[in-house]
Protein backbone atom coordinates (compact mmCIF):
# COMPACT_ATOMS: atom_id res chain seq x y z
CA UNK A 1 0.00 0.00 0.00
CA UNK A 2 1.58 3.23 -0.63
CA UNK A 3 1.80 5.68 1.88
CA UNK A 4 2.34 9.41 -0.33
CA UNK A 5 -0.60 10.57 -1.53
CA UNK A 6 -3.03 7.61 -0.45
CA UNK A 7 -6.76 8.23 -0.96
CA UNK A 8 -5.96 10.17 -4.24
CA UNK A 9 -8.53 8.33 -7.01
CA UNK A 10 -6.61 7.47 -10.35
CA UNK A 11 -7.92 9.42 -13.18
CA UNK A 12 -9.16 12.27 -11.01
CA UNK A 13 -7.15 15.28 -10.38
CA UNK A 14 -6.39 17.37 -7.25
CA UNK A 15 -8.70 20.54 -7.25
CA UNK A 16 -8.28 22.83 -4.14
CA UNK A 17 -11.00 24.59 -2.53
CA UNK A 18 -11.19 27.78 -0.35
CA UNK A 19 -13.38 26.33 2.18
CA UNK A 20 -11.88 26.57 6.11
CA UNK A 21 -14.22 23.84 8.09
CA UNK A 22 -13.35 20.35 6.08
CA UNK A 23 -12.74 17.43 7.34
CA UNK A 24 -8.99 17.25 6.57
CA UNK A 25 -8.57 20.79 8.59
CA UNK A 26 -10.65 19.68 11.67
CA UNK A 27 -8.41 16.14 11.89
CA UNK A 28 -5.10 18.39 11.83
CA UNK A 29 -6.58 21.04 14.44
CA UNK A 30 -7.05 17.79 16.50
CA UNK A 31 -3.05 17.00 15.67
CA UNK A 32 -2.67 20.78 17.80
CA UNK A 33 -4.99 20.26 20.52
CA UNK A 34 -2.81 17.09 21.06
CA UNK A 35 0.64 19.37 21.68
CA UNK A 36 -0.71 20.86 24.90
CA UNK A 37 -1.97 17.69 26.30
CA UNK A 38 1.24 15.65 25.28
CA UNK A 39 3.57 18.43 27.59
CA UNK A 40 1.04 18.22 30.32
CA UNK A 41 1.03 14.04 30.72
CA UNK A 42 5.08 14.42 30.36
CA UNK A 43 5.63 17.67 32.69
CA UNK A 44 2.81 16.94 35.14
CA UNK A 45 2.14 13.26 36.16
CA UNK A 46 4.84 11.91 34.38
CA UNK A 47 2.00 9.66 32.77
CA UNK A 48 4.82 8.52 29.80
CA UNK A 49 2.49 5.15 29.24
CA UNK A 50 -0.41 7.88 27.58
CA UNK A 51 1.90 10.29 26.50
CA UNK A 52 2.68 7.60 24.01
CA UNK A 53 -0.66 6.64 23.31
CA UNK A 54 -1.33 10.74 22.32
CA UNK A 55 2.12 11.12 20.06
CA UNK A 56 0.50 7.43 18.40
CA UNK A 57 -2.94 9.41 17.46
CA UNK A 58 -0.76 12.90 16.56
CA UNK A 59 1.05 10.49 14.58
CA UNK A 60 -1.49 8.68 12.41
CA UNK A 61 -3.40 12.11 12.12
CA UNK A 62 -0.11 13.40 10.25
CA UNK A 63 -1.33 10.62 7.61
CA UNK A 64 -5.46 10.25 7.77
CA UNK A 65 -5.58 14.43 7.04
CA UNK A 66 -3.86 14.15 3.65
CA UNK A 67 -5.40 10.72 2.99
CA UNK A 68 -8.86 11.87 3.55
CA UNK A 69 -8.37 15.06 1.75
CA UNK A 70 -7.01 13.36 -0.87
CA UNK A 71 -10.33 11.33 -1.25
CA UNK A 72 -13.29 13.25 -0.28
CA UNK A 73 -11.48 16.01 -2.97
CA UNK A 74 -11.27 18.43 -0.04
CA UNK A 75 -7.59 19.69 -0.56
CA UNK A 76 -7.66 23.51 0.42
CA UNK A 77 -5.35 26.61 0.51
CA UNK A 78 -5.51 26.39 4.44
CA UNK A 79 -4.58 23.39 4.81
CA UNK A 80 -1.50 23.17 2.64
CA UNK A 81 -0.47 25.19 5.63
CA UNK A 82 -1.83 24.38 8.47
CA UNK A 83 -0.83 20.56 7.92
CA UNK A 84 2.86 21.33 8.24
CA UNK A 85 2.65 23.98 10.69
CA UNK A 86 1.02 21.29 12.96
CA UNK A 87 4.14 19.09 12.48
CA UNK A 88 6.40 21.85 12.98
CA UNK A 89 4.89 22.61 16.24
CA UNK A 90 4.18 18.95 17.20
CA UNK A 91 7.58 18.19 16.65
CA UNK A 92 9.47 21.47 18.49
CA UNK A 93 6.90 21.37 21.30
CA UNK A 94 7.48 17.46 21.91
CA UNK A 95 11.21 17.84 21.67
CA UNK A 96 10.82 21.06 24.21
CA UNK A 97 8.69 18.72 26.58
CA UNK A 98 11.31 15.95 26.52
CA UNK A 99 14.01 18.30 27.26
CA UNK A 100 12.27 19.88 30.04
CA UNK A 101 11.59 16.25 31.41
CA UNK A 102 15.89 14.96 31.26
CA UNK A 103 14.45 12.80 28.47
CA UNK A 104 16.84 14.27 25.55
CA UNK A 105 19.83 17.27 25.33
CA UNK A 106 19.15 20.66 24.49
CA UNK A 107 21.05 19.43 21.05
CA UNK A 108 18.27 17.74 19.80
CA UNK A 109 15.81 20.49 20.10
CA UNK A 110 18.67 22.75 18.29
CA UNK A 111 19.13 20.43 15.17
CA UNK A 112 15.47 20.51 15.09
CA UNK A 113 14.88 24.48 15.57
CA UNK A 114 17.80 25.64 13.80
CA UNK A 115 16.70 24.88 9.93
CA UNK A 116 13.08 26.12 10.65
CA UNK A 117 14.40 29.40 11.64
CA UNK A 118 16.51 30.12 8.81
CA UNK A 119 13.56 29.14 6.54
CA UNK A 120 11.60 30.99 8.34
CA UNK A 121 14.06 33.82 8.29
CA UNK A 122 13.81 33.25 3.97
CA UNK A 123 10.58 33.13 3.72
CA UNK A 124 9.78 36.69 5.75
CA UNK A 125 12.67 38.12 3.15
CA UNK A 126 11.13 37.47 0.17
CA UNK A 127 7.47 37.02 1.25
CA UNK A 128 7.20 38.45 3.90
CA UNK A 129 4.64 35.40 4.87
CA UNK A 130 4.28 31.73 4.02
CA UNK A 131 6.43 30.75 0.53
CA UNK A 132 3.09 28.49 0.00
CA UNK A 133 5.53 25.51 -1.27
CA UNK A 134 4.79 21.87 -2.09
CA UNK A 135 5.43 19.78 1.23
CA UNK A 136 8.73 17.32 -0.26
CA UNK A 137 9.32 13.73 -0.10
CA UNK A 138 12.26 14.06 2.24
CA UNK A 139 9.71 16.08 4.47
CA UNK A 140 7.37 13.70 4.17
CA UNK A 141 9.80 10.89 5.35
CA UNK A 142 11.49 13.15 7.95
CA UNK A 143 8.38 14.00 9.49
CA UNK A 144 7.35 9.95 9.54
CA UNK A 145 10.88 8.90 10.67
CA UNK A 146 10.85 12.00 14.16
CA UNK A 147 7.09 10.44 14.52
CA UNK A 148 8.00 7.17 15.16
CA UNK A 149 11.22 7.54 16.97
CA UNK A 150 10.17 9.83 19.55
CA UNK A 151 7.28 8.00 21.04
CA UNK A 152 9.43 4.64 21.18
CA UNK A 153 11.98 6.90 22.85
CA UNK A 154 9.63 7.93 25.28
CA UNK A 155 8.38 3.82 25.88
CA UNK A 156 12.31 3.34 26.60
CA UNK A 157 11.80 5.29 29.96
CA UNK A 158 9.12 2.89 31.19
CA UNK A 159 10.13 0.40 33.35
CA UNK A 160 9.14 -2.64 30.52
CA UNK A 161 11.44 -5.30 29.58
CA UNK A 162 13.68 -4.80 26.61
CA UNK A 163 13.92 -0.22 27.55
CA UNK A 164 17.38 -0.49 25.99
CA UNK A 165 15.73 -1.77 22.91
CA UNK A 166 13.37 1.01 22.24
CA UNK A 167 15.89 3.49 22.72
CA UNK A 168 18.40 2.06 20.20
CA UNK A 169 15.60 1.84 17.83
CA UNK A 170 14.51 5.04 19.15
CA UNK A 171 17.61 6.68 17.50
CA UNK A 172 18.13 5.23 15.19
CA UNK A 173 14.70 6.61 13.86
CA UNK A 174 15.36 9.87 15.59
CA UNK A 175 18.70 10.33 13.86
CA UNK A 176 17.75 9.18 10.03
CA UNK A 177 14.80 11.65 11.03
CA UNK A 178 17.45 14.76 11.93
CA UNK A 179 19.39 14.27 8.79
CA UNK A 180 16.26 14.05 6.76
CA UNK A 181 15.45 17.56 8.43
CA UNK A 182 18.84 19.30 7.56
CA UNK A 183 18.01 17.88 4.30
CA UNK A 184 14.68 19.20 3.76
CA UNK A 185 15.97 22.15 5.09
CA UNK A 186 18.18 22.55 2.45
CA UNK A 187 15.86 21.54 -0.40
CA UNK A 188 13.21 23.90 0.88
CA UNK A 189 15.57 26.97 1.43
CA UNK A 190 16.65 26.44 -2.70
CA UNK A 191 12.78 26.35 -3.59
CA UNK A 192 12.30 29.44 -1.09
CA UNK A 193 15.04 31.66 -3.14
CA UNK A 194 14.19 30.34 -6.79
CA UNK A 195 10.56 31.81 -6.09
CA UNK A 196 11.52 34.42 -3.79
CA UNK A 197 13.88 36.63 -6.14
CA UNK A 198 11.31 37.43 -8.75
CA UNK A 199 8.74 38.38 -6.29
CA UNK A 200 11.50 40.45 -4.10
CA UNK A 201 12.65 41.91 -7.58
CA UNK A 202 9.04 43.10 -8.51
CA UNK A 203 8.75 44.60 -4.87
CA UNK A 204 11.78 46.68 -5.17
CA UNK A 205 11.00 47.54 -8.72
CA UNK A 206 7.41 48.72 -7.69
CA UNK A 207 8.81 50.75 -4.95
CA UNK A 208 11.67 52.09 -7.41
CA UNK A 209 8.77 53.37 -9.84
CA UNK A 210 6.58 54.75 -6.50
CA UNK A 211 9.24 56.56 -5.51
CA UNK A 212 9.88 58.25 -8.94
CA UNK A 213 6.55 59.54 -9.03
Amino acid sequence: MRLFDAGARPGRGQTETDAVLTLPNVITILRFLGVPLFMWLVLGPREYGWSVVVLAVMGSTDWVDGYVARRLGQTSALGRVLDPAADRLALLAVALTLVLADVVQWWYLAALLVPDVALGIASLFYFHSHPDLPVSRVGKVRTALLLVGTPLLVLSKLALPGASLYSAAAWAFLVLGLLGHWVAAVNYFRAIVAKGRPVRKGRLGDGSREAGC
